[in-house]
């Protein structure tokens, strides 16, 4: 395998970091989001939830613009059309779901009654959108029921990952693994 060849099959660097980077604040996020409620010392984590949020939704964005301006390394060709369609289909989803979850959660705390303050980790403030208290509602229930979802589907998205890396042993998990851990390959 040539290296022009490999890094033409590899995400580019800012697409790794971002998949990262929101990956891992997505999980915090959820992990607060659906225990914050039986594991009380987590409620003090909701301004902290609330910013990374935020930070997920401008990550999200800019990760969707630089997959649409740099297009992802083409699935492998012997990969069969029905898990093509379901991987672009799965990856759709996440995205509606990285830009949909922050702004439910925004719709949210926008339409509360009892509205605290809401900031970037204390740096600016996040200005409220100007919705009603059903608004708000609304945004509640659908943030819930979304941060279900997400989480069930970033767990299919890693057993999907995982799946391709341990027991088909094809090189899907390589491409969006970062440098430091990627295997060297012979020139």
């Amino acid at each position: 395998m040539t290296a022009a060849r490999d890094r033409l099959e590899r995400y580019s660097r800012v697409a790794i970091w971002l998949h990262w980077t929101i990956a891992l604040l997505v999980i915090l996020n959820l992990a607060v989001g659906i225990l914050h409620d039986s594991i009380p010392m987590l409620r003090a984590w909701m301004g902290a939830h609330k910013a990374l949020g935020m930070a997920v939704l401008v990550l999200s964005v800019g990760r969707l613009a630089w997959r649409i301006a740099y297009r992802p390394p083409p699935l492998p060709a012997l990969m069969p059309a029905w898990e093509k369609g379901l991987a672009h289909t799965a990856h759709l989803v996440l995205y509606v779901m990285m830009i949909g979850m922050p702004l439910t959660g925004w719709l949210m705390v926008s339409g509360s009654a009892k509205r605290g303050p809401f900031t970037w980790f204390g740096l600016f403030d996040i200005p409220y959108l100007p919705v009603s208290t059903a608004t708000g509602h609304f945004g509640h229930e659908a943030h819930e029921i979304l941060g279900w979802m997400m989480l069930v589907l970033i767990v299919a998205h890693a057993a999907a990952a995982l799946r391709h890396h341990l027991l088909l042993r094809d090189e899907i998990l390589v491409r969006m693994a970062p440098v430091f851990a990627r295997k060297k390959t012979a020139v």
